[in-house]
């Protein structure tokens, strides 16, 4: 249960993607579905990657905080269910043993889930740029400017999963 302020649970996101080899994972971690929790969520993401070996303040650091920010204030505002928490997941993959990606990077996966199934945001191909004098609506395609890929996939159980890949640079 949501107990409304920044509180980390273990849970799971049920959003697995055939073929794909985890490298790292961390196990999922319940947040609550406030401002205070995506804070949390951020802090516990970058503090994961450096437990990893990519280090606070690098290029992949860096860009990762900037996602799960964005991502977990989407689950807080929007996503968010009354007495429900939102799940961050991380981690790393390697697709060097798959034969259609071997030239592609080792990437870190970012996936944030939240239980509110209608209402989901824009497909990557059809984000549109808010007016210069519009507050809102800038998380999105800040993801797509830090993330190689995203989407938007259905959970499992109920809500939905927006899940961006960062290629991880080479030598990190």
């Amino acid at each position: 249960m949501n107990s409304g302020g920044g509180s980390l649970r273990p849970c799971s996101i049920d959003a697995t993607v055939p073929g794909e080899n985890p490298t790292r994972r961390a196990r999922p971690s319940c947040v609550s579905a406030t401002r205070l929790g995506a804070r949390l969520a951020r802090h516990l993401a970058v503090h994961r990657l450096d437990l990893w070996g990519f280090p606070y303040g690098s290029e992949l650091s860096d860009a990762a905080a900037a996602v799960v920010a964005e991502l977990a204030a989407n689950a807080a505002t929007h996503g968010r269910v009354p007495g429900r928490d939102f799940e961050l997941r991380l981690a790393t993959l390697s697709y060097a043993d798959v034969d259609t990606d071997a030239a592609r990077p080792a990437t870190l996966r970012i996936e944030v889930a939240d239980t509110r199934t209608e209402k989901r945001p824009p497909s990557p191909g059809t984000l549109v740029l808010p007016p210069p004098d519009c507050e809102t609506g800038r998380g999105l395609p800040l993801v797509a400017a830090f993330a190689a890929r995203w989407e938007v996939v259905d959970r499992m159980s109920v809500g939905k999963v927006v899940r961006a890949e960062l290629d991880i640079p080479a030598g990190e």
